[in-house]
């Protein structure tokens, strides 16, 4: 586990950028595992910068989303495939039919969940993992105490995450009670994991995914057993370290 230290936001999302950047340059068809929420959002504006400078191309790359909001449609602003759409698919020349996201409107979880876990393996497997950290130590929508060894789920949100979330909908009574989310085992599947992580609330759970116990009470402390993990994150998030 490697830390890249970066002075703010802006320097956090540029090293993360880096990184990914160096990805796709070195295998053109990658598949990159991408996640949402506010912090990769100045990640992807930076490749965005790039690709209109013709430094980046995404032709070859396919995309396979962590998570999306159980009942929300693809074109619901709130929806993680709208998010993706807005920050980053909209703007580069990524082929929408190699982006994968879970299906918010699924009928039969299960079902949904075992065939976006039979597309990884179609894909090939995921070669970059980008993931954020909650608060409590969540990944995607893995949240303390979920099993180690699960794969793609139907989660129930708990409520630091849902008070987390509630900013982005118009009141907390709008924000969904379950999400899909790739499970830990897929997680640790990836080839290289990317690890984001910006201000002062995300200290402790950083300092605990690093130093503390392994434990599913801190699912992103999993991490400790990965042989590719790097971690960047701005002074704040790194106050404990």
């Amino acid at each position: 586990m490697r830390i890249c230290r970066a002075t703010d936001y802006n320097d956090m999302s540029r090293k993360a950028a880096q990184i990914i950047l160096a990805q796709i340059i070195m295998k053109p068809n990658c598949v990159l595992g991408l996640a949402t929420g506010s912090s990769p959002i100045g990640t992807y504006e930076q490749l965005i910068e790039w690709y209109n400078k013709d430094e980046l191309d995404f032709s070859e790359v396919t995309s396979i989303n962590l998570d999306e909001y159980k009942g929300l449609s693809p074109e619901d602003p709130q929806s993680y495939r709208y998010f993706m759409n807005t920050y980053l698919f909209d703007h580069v020349n990524i082929d929408k039919n190699r982006t994968f996201v879970p299906d918010g409107l699924a009928t039969d979880s299960e079902k949904s969940c075992a065939e976006y876990n039979a597309n990884i393996l179609k894909q090939g497997g995921i070669d970059l993992q980008l993931l954020g950290i909650g608060r409590n130590g969540h990944i995607g929508f893995n949240e303390p105490g979920t099993v180690f060894k699960k794969e793609t789920h139907c989660v129930d949100l708990t409520e630091s995450t849902i008070e987390a979330n509630k900013r982005f909908f118009a009141s907390e009574a709008d924000v969904p009670r379950q999400a899909y989310s790739l499970g830990i085992k897929n997680i640790m599947q990836a080839r290289k994991i990317l690890v984001v992580a910006s201000g002062e609330d995300k200290a402790d759970a950083l300092y605990n995914a690093v130093y503390g116990e392994i434990t599913p009470e801190v699912p992103a402390s999993i991490l400790q057993l990965h042989n590719d993990v790097i971690i960047v994150a701005d002074e704040a998030a790194l106050k404990r370290f």
